[in-house]
C-alpha cells in the first residue's frame, strides 16, 4: 500500500523533474495545436490517469491521444483507428524526445507544428537542441505521479464542497501544478494590454487552489491558494492550520501550507482539506461572494 503524501523534495529530483518538465511542454504544446477551444483554457492541462497523465483525445484529421505511462516509464500515442506506437522514457535528452515524438507522429501520419522552445523555464534552448537535460530517474517519476495522483483525489474532494461553477481537477504542463478554480459569475475589465491567455483565464472572479512541487521561488512542495483579483485585506484573514501563511507572490498574495507540513499533521487529508476551505473563506468573504448559497451539503460550516 502506498502512503498517503510520501516525502518529495525538491532537491532529490530537480534534475529529473527539469527534463520531465520538458518532456510535458512538448506534449503539451502539441495539445495546444491540436484540441478544440475551451473556455478559460481548460482544453490545454493534462489528466491524471490509473497509469500517470493523458492529454485525452484531441485531433483535426486523425483523432489521436498522448500518455505518459509512468508505470513502464514509456510515451504512448494511441488513435482511434487503434494504431499505437511508443517509446522508453528513460535515458532520453529532451532533443531525443522530441525527436522520437515528431518521428512517431509522422509515422502516424499525424501533422502538427509548435514553438518549440520551453515556456517560464529561465532558458530558451529550442528543444530539438536540448541534450544537457536529460536526467530520468524512474522511481521519482513514480513518486510524483503517486503524489500527483493522491492531492487530485483531495482536491477532487474539495471541488466537490461548491456549487458554483468550477474547472475540472487539471495539470497544467507549463507551470507543472494541479489545480482547480472556483468562479464567480462577475466579470472582471481586463486592461488593453492583457495578453490572450490572461484575458481569457481570469475573465471572472477566481479562486484558484492547488499543489506545486517546488520550484525557484519556494523551493519545496506546497499547497496553496490565489484569489483574483485579490480583494483589499485578503492578508487580515486567518488560515488553518496554524502552520499555513500568506505569503508575496508576483505582486499579489498566495495562501500557503508546505507539503511537509501536511505530512507531520495527525491527518494530513483533513489538514488541506482545511486549509483549501479556510483559504476559499478568506477570498470568498472579502470578494463577496455568496458562500451561503454556493456550498454544498459535503462542505463544511
Amino acid at each position: 500500500m502506498t502512503e498517503l503524501f510520501p516525502p518529495i523534495p525538491l532537491s532529490a529530483w530537480q534534475p529529473t523533474k527539469e527534463t520531465l518538465h520538458r518532456f510535458m511542454q512538448i506534449v503539451g504544446k502539441i495539445r495546444l495545436d491540436q484540441a478544440p477551444s475551451r473556455n478559460h483554457w481548460w482544453h490545454v492541462p493534462f489528466h491524471v490517469t490509473g497509469r500517470g497523465i493523458t492529454t485525452r483525445p484531441m485531433g483535426r484529421d486523425k483523432v489521436f491521444a498522448v500518455d505518459f505511462d509512468f508505470v513502464d516509464h514509456r510515451l504512448v500515442v494511441n488513435t482511434l483507428a487503434g494504431e499505437s506506437v511508443s517509446f522508453p522514457l528513460v535515458g532520453l535528452s529532451v532533443a531525443a524526445f522530441h525527436e522520437r515524438l515528431f518521428a512517431a507522429l509522422a509515422s502516424l501520419g499525424i501533422d502538427t507544428e509548435i514553438w518549440a522552445v520551453p515556456f517560464d523555464l529561465g532558458d530558451s534552448t529550442p528543444f530539438a537542441e536540448d541534450t544537457g537535460h536529460d536526467a530520468y530517474d524512474p522511481f521519482w517519476v513514480t513518486r510524483y505521479w503517486q503524489v500527483l495522483s493522491q492531492v487530485g483525489l483531495v482536491l477532487e474532494e474539495f471541488a466537490g464542497h461548491c456549487y458554483g461553477k468550477t474547472s475540472p481537477v487539471h495539470h497544467f504542463w507549463h507551470t507543472f501544478d494541479l489545480a482547480v478554480t472556483r468562479f464567480s459569475d462577475r466579470k472582471v475589465p481586463q486592461p488593453a494590454e492583457a495578453d490572450p491567455v490572461t484575458r481569457e483565464a481570469y475573465s471572472h472572479e477566481v479562486i484558484s487552489a492547488g499543489f506545486w512541487f517546488g520550484d525557484d521561488n519556494v523551493p519545496e512542495p506546497a499547497f496553496y491558494s490565489y484569489t483574483a483579483p485579490e480583494p483589499g485585506g485578503l492578508t487580515e484573514e486567518p488560515l488553518r492550520p496554524a502552520q499555513a501563511r500568506w505569503v508575496a507572490s508576483r505582486g499579489a498574495h498566495l495562501a500557503l501550507l508546505t507539503y511537509d507540513d501536511v505530512r507531520a499533521a495527525a491527518d494530513p487529508r483533513a489538514a488541506v482539506l482545511d486549509f483549501l476551505e479556510s483559504a476559499y473563506q478568506a477570498g470568498a468573504r472579502r470578494a463577496g461572494w455568496n458562500v451561503p448559497e454556493l456550498r454544498t451539503p459535503r462542505a463544511p460550516e
